[in-house]
């Protein structure tokens, strides 16, 4: 069995701060004090947020001097992307069954609901969305 990196990915993701971290990230590279300004949270908030996503392999924090600059690992995020993936070409194959299938009754002759016989009269249009 291979070991779930999903779930802490996202866990991690679930709360709005470290989204919004990632946001920031997503625009370039920053220390944990520029990260805490615009926060409404203290700076050690801010660095068990960063744990919490730097386990979940979504950012890295590199050494400069005494810095230590965050960046996003966007490869971080693949294995989500898979996932979603995988379950959007699920949702879009059902969605299109259930296409066919209504386009199928549309086109199919009214049954009179009591004798199974096709009835003579044609069946109620149905109106289109477009």
């Amino acid at each position: 069995m291979s070991p779930d990196t999903l779930s802490p990915t996202l866990a991690a993701l679930a709360d709005p701060t470290r989204r919004a971290i990632l946001a920031r990230l997503a625009q370039g590279q920053a220390t944990v004090s520029e990260l805490t300004e615009p926060l409404d949270i203290s700076m050690p908030a801010v660095s068990r947020h960063l744990k919490v996503l730097e386990r979940a392999g979504l950012i890295e924090r590199g050494r400069d001097a005494q810095y230590r600059p965050c960046r996003l690992r966007p490869e971080g995020l693949a294995e989500v992307q898979s996932w979603m993936d995988a379950l959007r070409a699920e949702w879009v194959q059902r969605l299109d069954r259930l296409e066919a299938y209504l386009a199928e009754l549309q086109d199919a002759p009214a049954v009179d609901l009591l004798s199974d016989e096709p009835s003579s009269s044609p069946s109620p249009e149905v109106p289109d969305d477009d």
